[in-house]
């Protein structure tokens, strides 16, 4: 199957890019409105960037009717947001946390999870996360316009939060966090059944014909 993307309906293009990218970590994104009012919701387009400084990223796409995500209003608003870590334990209250609740909402009480005050930025972290990084935004890079069209939102890690059950000597291991993923349609992914390959010491000699 050759597809030319152009050729697509925009579901169709958002369709085929979630089936084929997959696992998708998850970022918990917790902000606050100019108001106060706390806001929770998963993206699943996520990755970290670099350790110098350290950096992460998520993007937000517009919603259907064209409106920009409240997790992005909030911050651009703010200037900060937080990245909780989403987990097994959690599964059901990051699904219920999608919901499409209007501007204003707390997903917070929506959901029944406690906001737990952050060490240096203004969003509240999620209690119930293991591990939780506070983030300043250093930009949103806006891409395409209308339904659908993303956003990638780029943060520097300012504070990181991360259980003692979890710390390992300053080496979580996936065992313990219990990380979930996204796949296509409704599926999620768990992290249990991994694999491990060492790097190469060198570059590997092609092989004698």
């Amino acid at each position: 199957m050759e597809l030319d993307p152009e050729a697509l309906e925009l579901r169709e293009r958002y369709a085929v890019m979630i089936s084929l990218i997959v696992p998708r970590p998850i970022a918990w994104v917790s902000t606050i409105s100019p108001d106060g009012v706390p806001n929770l919701a998963p993206f699943s387009f996520f990755t970290g960037i670099t350790a110098k400084p350290m950096s992460v990223c998520f993007a937000p796409v517009n919603n259907r009717d064209g409106r920009e995500k409240d997790s992005l209003v909030n911050a651009r608003a703010t200037g900060q947001f937080v990245v909780n870590l989403a987990t097994e334990a959690n599964a059901a209250a990051i699904n219920q946390s999608s919901a499409d609740y209007p501007y204003g909402v707390s997903e917070f009480e929506k959901v029944g999870l406690t906001p737990l005050p952050s060490v240096k930025v203004r969003p509240p972290r999620v209690k119930e996360s293991p591990a939780q990084m506070e983030c300043q935004l250093l930009r949103v890079v806006t891409i395409g316009e209308g339904p659908l069209a993303g956003n990638l939102v780029i943060g520097k890690v300012v504070h990181l939060s991360i259980a003692d059950a979890l710390w390992n000597g300053g080496q979580p291991r996936h065992q313990d966090l219990k990380a979930i993923g996204r796949m296509e349609g409704s599926w999620y992914a768990r992290t249990g059944d991994a694999f491990e390959l060492p790097r190469p010491s060198s570059v590997a000699k092609p092989p004698k014909s």
